[in-house]
């Protein structure tokens, strides 16, 4: 058996068969209510016959006024859990853990949301900036509500079925603000030293470990480098995964941000990992240095990069865009196949509209799978004008509900 194929136990009691994890991407399938309909139950059985060790879901929203977009599912207080129990049944005997998130700041301004914040500190996304509110800075009780509303969210989603949790705290969403001085410049309890700054997220977890009690998984999405000067570096990341070994089952690291926008780029030689697994080189000296297993994600395409990943220490290996485009790829790779897939690439000059192109190719690919027609991806520039389209229509929903509400 390779060891890509070897099973993995984690401490909250789930055995994995094998891995390989389907990795977070945003799916943006919420129906009326911010609810998962048949689209995600389709998505998410044929990812299960697809060979993976564990599903991770896109994120979902702990708290319905601040979605990072319209499209986003919420599990909250007023859910109906029904629609969720389908959800974590619908791939079988291959367990679907759910992403809980927060935006903060990362909220559009169409949404009417509020922007939370560790700091008044706005997002620079050079032209696009305009898109986002000024972000509140938050208040002791915003703190401890947050907090509470991600445990809250944790306890619902093991009530519908789902056995494990990970907790975003990377890719610039709030607890990801919390951790970077570029973003946190507050001069209480919760900013200044890395300790403080860690601490939403240390706490998050010992709620939602609380509240969820033995048995259920917990795991934390961190980034290993915000890759902005002064940000949240690798030290950094080092420290609070020290400071979280004892409490979750993994760590998965990625790396970057909406500001950064970070994305694997397409390699200019084929043959070159650090350019395919473009985090292992930096994440990689974190494996040697910390007691909890470590997953990487980042440009995993190829069966040879996933095994190289795995056999550099880290427990398991996360894939994403190559999982858009091929569900089956962890089977093939279990196999033998060295199936590499190569990602959406587009020309846009503009970085971040380039990057949002590339995004809607993908979640534009999810949508397909999900709605029974598996149609190829689009070009990035298609998709993403046909990514505007279709929130424009999940805004209108969600502003509705919202209303009522």
């Amino acid at each position: 058996m390779s060891t890509l194929g070897s099973p993995l136990a984690l401490r909250g009691g789930t055995t994995l068969r094998n891995r390989i994890v389907k990795a977070a991407m945003e799916e943006q399938l919420a129906g009326p209510g911010q609810q998962p309909d048949g689209r995600l139950e389709a998505l998410y059985r044929r990812w299960g016959e697809g060979g993976a060790g564990l599903l991770l879901t896109g994120h979902v929203m702990i708290d319905r006024r601040a979605v990072a977009q319209p499209g986003d599912v919420v599990l909250d207080e007023a859910s109906d859990l029904e629609p969720f129990r389908r959800w974590a049944a619908a791939a079988g005997d291959t367990p679907v853990w759910m992403q809980i998130n927060h935006p903060g700041r990362i909220v559009l301004r169409d949404t009417g949301a509020t922007a939370l914040a560790p700091s008044a500190v706005p997002l620079d996304v050079g032209g696009l900036s305009r898109l986002y509110p000024a972000p509140r800075p938050m208040t002791e009780a915003d703190l401890r509500t947050v907090i509470d509303r991600f445990a809250q969210t944790a306890r619902l989603a093991q009530q519908a079925g789902f056995p494990g949790v990970e907790v975003h705290a990377a890719h610039g969403y709030l607890l990801s603000q919390f951790l970077s001085p570029l973003a946190n410049r507050r001069d209480d309890a919760w900013g200044g030293p890395l300790r403080n700054r860690a601490r939403l997220l240390l706490e998050t977890v010992e709620a939602v470990r609380d509240r969820t009690g033995p048995g259920f998984g917990v795991a934390v999405k961190l980034n290993s480098a915000d890759f902005q000067r002064g940000g949240f570096a690798i030290d950094d990341a080092r420290q609070v995964v020290d400071w979280l070994s004892g409490s979750v089952d993994f760590v998965e690291l990625s790396g970057g941000n909406i500001e950064s926008l970070t994305r694997p780029l397409r390699p200019a030689d084929e043959r070159t990992l650090a350019r395919e697994a473009y985090l292992i080189d930096l994440a990689g000296r974190l494996v040697d240095e910390t007691a909890a297993p470590l997953m990487l994600t980042g440009g995993i395409r190829r069966r040879e990069i996933a095994e190289r990943v795995v056999e550099r220490g880290f427990a398991l290996a996360g894939v994403a865009t190559a999982l858009a485009q091929r569900p089956d790829v962890p089977l093939r790779w279990l196999a033998g196949e060295d199936a590499p897939v190569e990602p959406p690439c587009s020309l846009i000059r503009s970085k971040p509209v380039r990057a949002a192109a590339v995004q809607a190719a993908i979640t534009g690919r999810l949508q397909s799978i999900g709605g029974g027609r598996d149609t190829p991806p689009r070009p990035p520039a298609v998709a993403l004008l046909v990514d505007r389209y279709r929130r424009s229509r999940h805004l209108a929903r969600y502003r509705r509900d919202r209303a009522a509400r």
